[in-house]
């Protein structure tokens, strides 16, 4: 491990940080949205199989994160960091290279364990320094949080972009060029982040189902993870309409371009709107907007796409909506969460609400994906998938003001 800290930084310059964000996204923006086409149209996957793919690859990721955190405290952050990055270099590699199922449903994983290894890594680090930063009189820890989500953004704007450029050479070209990004991001985080001692405490996890003894807070995560589940359909369902409509792989990037261009717009006055309302009140709201996406879809599911543009009204509903309701849903969720646990179980009860939400979507995307196999072209039986999958954040939309009732809100 003492390898990692050779001819290293000696001091950490944040933008090291917001620039690793910014091209963390870019490689997995350009790579994930095209996976379930690839598994379709190249590997004839069946909607089953292309289900129980992403969504084990959710899983991998959501599920390790509280992991992901143990390790870095014990460890280090630069050495998690760099090990997630060569996890997903060969977790892409497997996608470019793998030949049957197997390997892909493994390098799917891999992508999402890399990822759960250098996410909360760097955002730890960037608390931390952002923390010195502030005590110094500079820019705030919350500033450097904001710059950080915007980073991401821009990154999750060129990235499908960049997906769909290269679409045109195949999935296994665009998983190669991914793999790269990783690469080059390895190499000068390797260089640019400064050794960070390890720590000499036996790594303890606290285990994320003692929180399950709380009745309340289950019923909490078990609502909200409909949230994830509906998420996750960017990459499951939306290629599925995509078809229906007479569209490409081409049409994705434009899709997620818009999704993250709403997001940079729109997030921090919809968020401050949710503070003014309060948590408990918008919780509903947000997931009534993912219920009224999908129900969007289902109006034209029937019936044959029109020629042009408008054929991709009903996926541009379906991005914007889902969203809109994103940007509700999960800062109001998160603040929640400090209702439900002490101060020392935080860690667990938000590991929890991860957790919930990658068994989630590992569970739909099996029972939602042999649904959507129906929803490729237009007809009758199309429109139960998507009705089906309007159900969940619906009854969510339901469930929450019962179960949050107790739940003082906090004034603004």
């Amino acid at each position: 491990m003492s390898l990692f800290s050779l001819r290293s930084a000696t001091t950490l310059w944040p933008p090291v940080l917001l620039g690793s964000q910014f091209v963390f996204n870019i490689g997995f923006y350009a790579v994930v949205p095209f996976l379930a086409i690839f598994l379709r149209d190249d590997m004839l996957l069946s909607g089953g199989l292309i289900g129980l793919v992403l969504g084990l690859r959710t899983f991998s990721q959501q599920g390790m994160f509280i992991v992901g955190g143990a390790l870095s405290d014990k460890y280090g952050a630069k050495i998690v960091i760099l090990c997630g990055c060569i996890i997903r270099v060969a977790g892409y590699l497997l996608l470019a290279c793998g030949q049957s199922l197997f390997p892909i449903i493994l390098g799917a994983c891999l992508t999402g364990i890399g990822g759960a290894l250098f996410s909360p890594s760097i955002e730890a680090l960037l608390a931390k320094t952002g923390t010195q930063s502030e005590a110094k009189g500079k820019r705030s820890r919350a500033e450097w949080f904001a710059l950080f989500a915007v980073c991401g953004e821009l990154g999750a704007v060129l990235g499908p972009v960049a997906g769909a450029l290269l679409t045109g050479l195949g999935f296994r070209q665009v998983a190669l060029a991914g793999a790269g990004v990783f690469v080059i991001a390895l190499v000068v985080l390797y260089f640019c982040l400064p050794a960070t001692p390890h720590s000499k405490q036996v790594l303890k996890v606290l285990p994320w189902w003692t929180t399950f003894r709380q009745p309340r807070f289950v019923a909490f995560i078990i609502a909200y993870s409909s949230w994830l589940l509906s998420y996750n359909q960017l990459y499951l369902a939306l290629p599925v309409e995509i078809r229906r409509s007479g569209g490409s792989e081409q049409d994705l990037g434009p899709l997620f371009m818009l999704a993250s261009v709403l997001i940079i717009a729109f997030q921090l006055p919809l968020a401050r709107f949710a503070r003014r309302v309060g948590a408990i009140r918008i919780l509903p709201v947000g997931f009534l907007l993912l219920a009224a996406a999908f129900a969007s879809v289902s109006l034209f599911a029937a019936t044959e796409p029109p020629e042009g543009w408008l054929r991709l009204l009903p996926s541009v509903c379906l991005v914007t909506l889902l969203t809109l309701g994103q940007m509700l849903l999960v800062p109001s969720a998160k603040d929640l969460i400090p209702h439900f646990a002490e101060a020392s179980t935080l860690g667990a009860h938000y590991g929890a609400l991860s957790t919930a939400g990658g068994c989630a979507v590992l569970a739909g995307n099996l029972f939602f994906g042999p649904l959507l196999d129906h929803a490729l072209v237009p007809s009758t039986q199309a429109i139960y998938p998507w009705l089906l999958l309007a159900l969940f954040p619906f009854c969510s939309a339901l469930a929450l003001p019962v179960i949050c009732r107790s739940i003082r809100p906090s004034r603004t």
